[in-house]
């Protein structure tokens, strides 16, 4: 059977690619922004902490993806989906001092916050629904004593943010803390 070159060519190159991104996914490194299916995060106590647990991280398996940093937060983002936050003061208070989040990828962060902290009323639990912590991206977040020391925070699709990520770099050398340890 005769198999034009070209034809012949394209196939062995997509099953390429397909064994790259496969070998990828398997060592939980998916080069894509999709799946996005939510994330946990972490907050560090200040810059050198963040590259500290960075560094750790690395060590274990795990080393930081990209960084995406807004005004007031500076991120590490791991390849797991592990977030470790370096938070200005304002927001620590703002959000009421979290250490840790929830976070969940949602089509329309405002109205998800709204309906979570409805159900967490609902069970006996006080909600706070916080808009424009991160004024300028599609971040809502929620305040509940159902989780000790944490916050739930709801954003669009890491496609759909308004920015774009950057190659990571060490947070003590990128930004001044303004969050003391």
């Amino acid at each position: 059977m005769f198999i034009p070159r070209p034809i012949l060519a394209m196939a062995l190159l997509a099953i390429a690619l397909l064994a790259g991104w496969s070998a990828a996914m398997a060592a939980n490194r998916n080069p894509l922004p999709f799946p996005d299916r939510g994330y946990q995060v972490f907050t560090a106590t200040g810059p050198e902490a963040m590259d500290a647990l960075a560094e750790l991280l690395r060590a274990h398996g795990n080393p930081p993806r990209f960084r995406a940093d807004s005004d007031r937060i500076r991120r590490s983002i791991f390849w797991d989906g592990t977030i470790v936050n370096e938070v200005d003061d304002a927001v620590r208070q703002q959000l009421g001092l979290p250490a840790a989040a929830i976070g969940l990828v949602v089509r329309d962060p405002v109205a998800s916050a709204v309906d979570a902290a409805r159900l967490l009323r609902e069970r006996g639990f006080t909600a706070t629904v916080i808009e424009g912590a991160e004024p300028g991206l599609p971040i809502t977040f929620v305040s509940t004593d159902a989780l000790a020391g944490s916050i739930i925070v709801f954003r669009k699709h890491s496609l759909r943010m308004g920015q774009r990520p950057r190659p990571w770099t060490a947070a003590s050398t990128t930004t001044a803390s303004t969050t003391t340890p």
